[in-house]
């Protein structure tokens, strides 16, 4: 295994003739048009202090990504030609810091949650109104996945972001901080009195934003789940221990942000658990005192959260048909508006992102123009406010309310000559290309510091993983920096689990295990297992068939092979090469950067010779290039499923196995590669879609 710090031989030079001509002095993460290859070099710069990207970069991230950073971390100072390696494969604490100004763990959290929400993304050659691309289209697709991917996002965001809003007026309610609320009670009273209260608290609010260190004045932090939302005062999460600070339950995590993003999943996955509840009227309070084929059989509404947990295993109920006239136009109704509920809720997410990284920036997006002019915004409201009364702000409203009722036409008037005359009117009002123009949402931060570890040759590692279990060992806290009203023992006591709870819980689970085990209470678990060994057993049968299907020639059956990789496959990649098939064929995707323009090809061996596939159809020494594409010419880049949603479903719940997922690479030219059961699938399309100069839009 390398150390971090190896140096990989990615490549040999493009033999093709004309790749060479369009590829002088491009630079990777530089601009470039779709079309033709700029033949300036790109040179460092600062970071602009504009949100319009300059004559050199396609976008402001572009830009960020080329710039000399003050602050650099390890992917930020490769001086050399050559691909470093620094860390792919390793241990996190053997990971040098990456960029300069985030940690580790806060870096790997931002990929960890775009490898979720990225499936499908598009070059665009249009004008980028907020100068930072990776914006969602319009006519975005929509899929169940991409539901459950923005409604997850909600959670992590929005969500836990009005928990943690709600236990701070909990805490100030409570009385528990005395001081604290003194004070806030003594302004507000003094306020009130001089009928400045909307003056206070907008100054207030811009306190909060142009100095930061105010937030944790006015509002200490204190780990989410040991506050209670009723008392304001100390409570023992819900998971048993404070295993995170930043989670709803406290429960424990390997690393950091897991814990929220398994709440958002299992938020999810209770929400489509009630609604099949719902569906098929479960009403336990009917049901009879006493009915053992009713505790024998399996409950149906626990298929939905089944089903969620053998696809993520996997990673990746049909309705009675009745004679009933509503029933389609109802569901093709539902349906239909899917996509603008999934666009909203994208929408919402994006806001509340942009704003949080507008009053905390993260390197290399500038750390004060955003607060300033959040601020200059309140400024001047609060100025006005000075001047305006109670009865101005009625006879306003009221004013208002009157032109809007009785003027209809003389507005649809107006909004067609702005629609003729200004067609992007709307898009221009939008906070994200007003106000909050060049801040990023998590996604297009995370595009830029991807382009930062390719503009120095030094891709930024994955995040770790690990199959270790969870440990129960509460997270580092300082009971003395606790600000609540309590007693260190009353705060270890609620971070730690309690040994006799813990015991009798123990107890109690093997108590119930016992009573399960007998033989009149077995029956659906007899069902279960013969359905899944049943089911286990086809999967076996039809993949086999596939190999042989693909041996005559199918295409549709090559595209299923290594979809279910045997432990012995499974072995470190990246970030030069990584193990994939074309046309059913093991070999190895290359990601070349030797030469002046950057190609992703396939290949039957790795670049440096090794890892050659031993197939009867192939020739473990022959190092024929399947295809070889620059990624300047790469289009669109689509995530697809090594098997269908339903047959992922399936497999995961009969093997319990990782699908191996594919990636279609789409050229300016409209050719399709498709590329199947690729190990690190994700890690490949970052590198692609990082490495080049194109504007991209999330599909």
């Amino acid at each position: 295994m390398p150390m971090p710090g190896y140096v990989f031989r990615d490549g040999q030079p493009i033999p093709d003739s004309d790749v060479k001509e369009q590829s002088q002095g491009v630079r990777p993460g530089s601009s470039t048009d779709m079309t033709r290859v700029s033949t300036s070099t790109s040179s460092a710069m600062n970071t602009p202090s504009s949100s319009t990207a300059d004559e050199d970069h396609a976008t402001d991230s572009h830009a960020l990504a080329n710039a000399d950073h003050d602050e650099k971390g390890a992917a930020q100072m490769n001086e050399n030609d050559t691909v470093k390696n620094l860390g792919w494969n390793e241990h996190p604490k053997e990971v040098p810091g990456l960029v300069g100004g985030l940690d580790n763990e806060e870096l790997w959290t931002l990929v960890r949650r775009f490898n979720k929400q990225m499936y499908h993304a598009k070059a665009t050659t249009a004008p980028l109104l907020g100068g930072l691309d990776l914006e969602i289209a319009d006519e975005d697709e929509f899929s169940p996945d991409k539901l459950r991917a923005n409604v997850e996002r909600l959670y992590m965001t929005v969500i836990i972001g009005l928990m943690g809003f709600g236990k701070h007026i909990a805490r100030l309610r409570s009385w528990r901080e005395p001081r604290r609320t003194g004070a806030f009670a003594a302004v507000y009273a003094l306020a009130w009195i001089c009928n400045l209260l909307v003056p206070t608290f907008l100054f207030t609010l811009v306190v909060l934003i142009v100095y930061p260190p105010s937030r944790s004045i006015l509002f200490p932090p204190a780990p989410l789940a040991l506050v209670s939302s009723s008392t304001g005062g100390v409570q023992s999460p819900s998971a048993g221990v404070l295993g995170s600070h930043d989670s709803a339950t406290g429960a424990p995590e390997k690393h950091k942000g897991e814990a929220v993003e398994q709440e958002a999943s299992n938020f999810v996955s209770g929400i489509g658990s009630i609604a099949l509840s719902s569906a098929t009227g479960k009403h336990e309070q009917s049901d009879p005192d006493s009915d053992p084929l009713n505790k024998s059989v399996p409950d149906p509404t626990r298929l939905a959260m089944a089903g969620a947990d053998a696809k993520s295993s996997a990673q990746g109920g049909t309705p009675t048909e009745h004679h009933d006239k509503t029933k389609q136009p109802m569901e093709d109704a539902m349906w239909g508006k899917m996509r603008p509920v999934m666009h909203t809720i994208g929408d919402i997410s994006d806001g509340w992102e942009r704003f949080a990284n507008a009053l905390s920036p993260t390197p290399p997006f500038p750390q004060e123009k955003p607060r300033l002019i959040l601020a200059s915004v309140l400024v001047a409201g609060l100025a006005v406010s000075f001047f305006t009364t109670s009865a101005m702000v009625m006879k306003g409203t009221t004013a208002g309310v009157g032109v809007g009722f009785f003027s209809d036409p003389l507005i649809w008037r107006g909004l067609d000559w702005l629609n003729k005359n200004y067609p992007n009117w709307q898009k221009l009002l939008e906070i994200r290309n007003s106000f909050l123009k060049g801040v990023p949402t998590n996604a297009q931060l995370t595009i830029t510091l991807l382009r930062i570890g390719e503009v120095n040759k030094a891709p930024l590692p994955p995040p770790p993983s690990s199959d270790q279990p969870l440990s129960d060992k509460p997270a580092n806290l300082n009971p003395d920096e606790v600000p609540l009203d309590a007693s260190n023992d009353e705060i270890h006591s609620a971070i730690h689990a309690d040994p006799a709870e813990k015991e009798a819980a123990e107890i109690a689970a093997e108590t119930a295990a016992g009573a399960d085990e007998k033989p009149k209470h077995r029956h659906g678990q007899h069902i279960l297992g013969f359905f899944k060994g049943t089911a286990k057993g086809g999967v076996e049968t039809k993949l086999g068939v596939d190999k042989v299907r693909a041996k005559i020639g199918s295409n549709h059956a090559k595209n299923h092979l290594g979809v279910l990789p045997k432990p012995s496959e499974l072995g470190p990649s990246g970030p030069v090469d990584f193990k994939g098939r074309y046309k059913g064929h093991k070999g190895w995707i290359n990601i070349s950067t030797a030469a002046a323009i950057p190609c992703v090809s396939w290949s039957k061996a790795a670049s440096d010779g090794t890892g050659g596939a031993v197939e009867d159809t192939i020739d473990r020494h022959d190092k024929h290039v399947a295809f070889k594409v620059p990624v300047l010419d790469v289009k669109e880049l689509k995530k697809v499923g090594g098997l269908g949603w339903k047959a992922k479903i399936v497999v995961g719940w009969a093997t319990g196995k990782t699908v191996a997922d594919g990636l279609e690479i789409t050229d300016k030219e409209g050719n399709v590669w498709k590329l199947t059961a690729i190990q690190d699938r994700d890690e490949l399309f970052n590198r692609l879609i990082a490495i080049g100069g194109q504007k991209w839009e999330s599909w």
